[in-house]
């Protein structure tokens, strides 16, 4: 039998220890990740035992009669460690719809957790799910780069590449995060009439609680900021959360020699180098400017994908 308890408070030091021994979690499955925007969510994450062993976390919330695995994360599925298997997994997913039919919500919306971040093979949810009756309902491309297969990059990119390193920009690990959200949020502005998904105080405190896992990377020219990569670095993978060029940056090449700089030195030992998404309304969409641009560096696709049990 799988026992199901739902998360407080107390059991925070678990949860916590449990992710960091995982192997699929990060540390924006953290509580003190999870928890920094605690006020526009309903937790419901839970916690599964098997003979009093922790088997499982589900970070989740609720909106109405749905559960959200998480609505405010980029990937938020189970956590496992490395004992688990296929025929508990599928236990655990029972465990859970029968709790959550018993609360009286309609469905759940699973967000996998991307098999790049996983440290192990991880993907015991998957067919589970599948055992389940759950539907894919959404697929977002995400443009990876193996850094170590090297397929390098494209004529053009090697040529703006080689351009950029004439010049007289700079690049350097840096504490700019302020200066660089405010170009993020104009780029965004200008070119997608978006804002972006932090503001500059959470991005300030975010960094402040996790300052080995988010990192800023500017390329400057005589002290003016010219373009940025803020990252977000697991065991795995260094994922650019958000990525910006000034009008003069892009005059320049800056961010040609930032991403540069990251991938041949910064995360030259990394697994992956992940661009992000291409993808808009729930995937039915492809920007391709956006993935080629992305391609023409060595990246290449993998899919994120979500899915609806309903209950």
């Amino acid at each position: 039998m799988v026992e199901v308890i739902k998360y407080s408070a107390k059991y925070k030091p678990d949860w916590n220890a449990f992710v960091a021994d995982s192997k699929n979690g990060t540390f924006l499955l953290l509580r003190d990740y999870m928890e920094y925007h605690a006020d526009r969510f309903t937790d419901h994450s839970l916690l599964f035992y098997q003979k009093g062993r922790l088997i499982a976390l589900l970070p989740a919330n609720e909106a109405g009669q749905q559960v959200q695995s998480h609505g405010g994360l980029s990937y938020g599925g189970f956590v496992t460690d490395k004992r688990m298997k296929a025929a508990l997994m599928l236990e655990v997913v029972q465990a859970m719809k029968t709790y959550f039919q018993e609360k009286g919500f309609r469905s759940i919306l699973y967000k996998a957790i991307p098999h790049i971040y996983h440290q192990l093979p991880a993907e015991e949810d998957l067919y589970a799910l599948f055992r389940h009756g759950a539907i894919l309902y959404r697929r977002d491309l995400n443009a990876v780069i193996d850094i170590a297969a090297n397929l390098g990059y494209s004529r053009t990119r090697r040529w703006e590449v080689k351009k950029a390193k004439q010049g007289n920009v700079q690049v350097q690990l840096s504490t700019a995060y302020s200066d660089f959200m405010r170009l993020e949020q104009e780029v965004l502005r200008q070119k997608y009439n978006a804002v972006p998904v932090h503001c500059p105080e959470e991005i300030g405190l975010l960094v402040s609680r996790f300052p080995e896992n988010i990192r800023l990377y500017t390329a400057t020219s005589a002290g003016e900021l010219l373009a940025g990569v803020l990252i977000y670095e697991t065991a795995t993978v260094a994922h650019c959360q958000y990525m910006a060029s000034s009008a003069k940056g892009q005059e320049e090449g800056a961010l040609d020699m930032l991403l540069d700089w990251l991938l041949t030195e910064v995360y030259f030992g990394k697994s992956y180098f992940s661009f992000g998404i291409s993808t808009e309304q729930q995937g039915q969409w492809l920007n391709e400017g956006l993935a080629h641009n992305k391609e023409s560096y060595g990246a290449r696709t993998i899919v994120h994908d979500f899915y609806e049990l309903k209950l």
